[in-house]
C-alpha cells in the first residue's frame, strides 16, 4: 500500500470525491473511506501507512451517480466480499425507471443493505443475487473462483441487455473480492493488471522470492502477486492491458487466469 500511495494520491487529482480501503485480515475485511479527497486527508495518509494485508481494494471516487458522501464512496461491502467499480450505467441518474429496473434485478433479502445512491452499488447487490443463487451460502470459504465468474458474467448481461443502447453505455470495469478470491473485469474503462517485476527490489531478503514467478511474466498457474489497476503505477511492475470482456483472477492458491468473460 505505501509504495502506491504516492500513485494512489496523484489520481485523486482527478479523483476527489472520496476513497477508500478494503483490507483483509484473516477472511474478514476492514472498511475504510471518506468523502475527503485522499491528497488532503489525513486519515488517508495514516491508514496507507500502516495497511498490511495478503488481498487490498483501494478506490478514488470521481462523482457520476450519487451525491459526494461516505455511503456513495466504495469500496462496497457485504460480508466477506468487496466490490469497486469503474464506470456507469449510461442514463442511471437521469432515469427513474432505469434506476427502478435495475433495482427489481437485486434479491429481496439484499435490498435493504443498499444504503447510498449509486448505480456502482446496485451493481455489486445484483452480483450477490446472482451468485447466492449459485451457491447456498455466499459467504462459504468454500466459493470459488468460478461461481464468482458465474455471477458476475449474469450480472453484466442482465444489465447491458436491459440498459445499453446506441445513445448510452455501460461502462462496467470491476473489482471483486472475498479475501480468498481477487476478480478485476474490464468493460468500456481501461484496467490493467501485473503478475511480476523486472527485477523484484527484495529479492536478497523475500523468503518468497522466485526468479520465475517474480521477474518473468505468468500467464497461467502460480503467481506470487497480482496486482490489478485502472492506470499503469510507475515502478518495477511490468503492465498488460485488459482487453474489453476479459477477467483477470486469482485464488487463494495463487493460481492465475486470464480470460473471456463475454464475448
Amino acid at each position: 500500500m505505501i509504495a502506491a500511495e504516492n500513485a494512489i494520491a496523484l489520481q485523486s487529482e482527478r479523483h476527489r470525491d472520496g476513497w477508500g480501503i478494503a483490507h483483509y485480515v484473516g477472511q474478514f475485511p476492514h472498511i475504510i473511506r471518506n468523502d475527503k479527497q485522499a491528497l488532503s486527508d489525513g486519515l488517508y495518509r495514516e491508514v496507507s501507512a500502516v495497511v498490511s494485508s495478503r488481498a487490498f481494494l483501494a478506490h478514488l471516487r470521481r462523482a457520476t451517480v450519487g451525491e459526494v458522501n461516505v455511503l456513495n464512496c466504495h469500496p462496497f461491502q457485504h460480508g466477506a466480499w468487496t466490490f469497486a467499480h469503474n464506470g456507469e450505467i449510461g442514463g442511471y441518474s437521469a432515469d427513474a425507471d432505469l434506476q427502478k429496473a435495475i433495482g427489481e434485478m437485486v434479491d429481496p433479502r439484499f435490498r435493504r443493505h443498499i444504503l447510498g445512491s449509486t448505480d456502482s452499488e446496485v451493481i455489486f447487490h445484483v452480483f450477490l443475487s446472482q451468485l447466492a443463487r449459485l451457491v447456498e451460502n455466499i459467504q462459504d470459504p468454500g466459493v470459488t473462483a468460478r461461481h464468482a465468474l458465474v455471477a458476475l458474467r449474469q450480472t453484466v448481461d442482465k444489465i447491458v441487455a436491459f440498459a445499453e443502447t446506441d445513445e448510452r453505455a455501460c461502462k462496467l470495469s470491476f473489482l471483486l473480492s472475498n479475501g480468498r478470491i481477487l476478480i478485476g473485469y474490464r468493460r468500456k474503462i481501461e484496467l490493467f493488471y501485473s503478475t511480476h517485476k523486472t527485477r523484484c527490489p527484495e529479492r536478497e531478503t523475500c523468503h518468497a522470492y522466485e526468479q520465475l514467478l517474480c521477474e518473468r511474466e505468468v500467464t497461467d498457474g502460480i503467481v506470487k502477486h497480482l496486482i490489478i489497476a485502472s492506470e499503469v503505477i510507475s515502478g518495477d511492475n511490468v503492465w498488460n492491458e485488459l482487453a474489453d470482456g476479459e477477467y483477470v483472477c486469482t485464488d487463494l492458491g495463487m493460481n492465475f487466469h486470464r480470460g473471456r468473460l463475454t464475448d
